[in-house]
């Protein structure tokens, strides 16, 4: 998945078959270059709930944030800013609170870590 359209195709394709999701809708892509691109996309729930995935990919890193949407109020948020080196999987962190943020076991590649999200909310 090194290019916007495979891994704009990934995510929605995994969105789209995932059992809690009622439908898909891609907000914004961006491609600065062939290996520099962005991309939103935001995943409507069953529960009326939204799940949005931003990723930012430049070369082979890629900056994400999974972030669980409750009336439209973020809710928990997976990301890999680097706000918080005191956390041992640091950059990747798990904003559990606004006010409590944890280890995460995300690494930054989304056929990693997109699953781990999805299982992560279907048992919560």
């Amino acid at each position: 998945m090194n290019t916007l359209a495979d891994l704009l195709t990934f995510v929605v394709s995994t969105l789209e078959t995932w059992q809690l999701c009622v439908g898909v809708r891609v907000w914004e892509t961006e491609q600065f270059s062939s290996d520099q691109f962005a991309l939103k996309v935001r995943a409507q729930l069953k529960s009326g709930n939204v799940l949005q995935i931003r990723l930012y990919r430049n070369g082979a890193h890629t900056d994400y944030a999974y972030q669980l949407l409750v009336n439209e109020e973020p809710s928990f948020r997976w990301d890999n800013k680097e706000h918080f080196p005191s956390i041992g999987s640091h950059p990747h962190h798990f904003h559990v609170t606004p006010l409590q943020t944890e280890s995460s076991p995300l690494t930054g590649d989304p056929s990693h870590d997109l699953p781990l999200v999805l299982d992560y909310l279907e048992s919560h």
